[in-house]
């Protein structure tokens, strides 16, 4: 295994042990950005991408926008705080933007 996927593992271990809350996970790639929200057993409740949206991904901008959708939904299905999973990814950037516009909806 390389290290960032030992990196994610333990991360969402540690998440997993501290919280018994649904998981907002975000995964960006070069060009887009996917925002799902994943309960303790590993179901699908909501999920979004930029690639649904027909929007760059690539931009601040286009993060605001799937996280104010993925917040959007969560409140539609009644989901109301969530544990932030960035994986192995930094806090920066595209997904601090994700997850501020995301906290107008959600508790995490």
């Amino acid at each position: 295994m390389t290290y960032n996927k030992l990196n994610r593992i333990r991360y969402q271990l540690k998440q997993k042990n501290k919280e018994q809350r649904p998981r907002l996970c975000v995964h960006k790639s070069n060009k887009h950005i996917y925002a799902q929200i994943i309960d303790i057993d590993g179901k699908v409740l909501v999920s979004t991408s930029s690639i649904n949206m027909d929007i760059s991904g690539y931009n601040v901008e286009g993060a605001k926008i799937v996280g104010k959708a993925i917040g959007e939904k969560a409140k539609e299905k009644n989901i109301k705080s969530v544990v932030f999973d960035r994986g192995d990814k930094i806090y920066i950037g595209r997904l601090k933007a994700l997850a501020e516009s995301a906290r107008e909806f959600l508790e995490f």
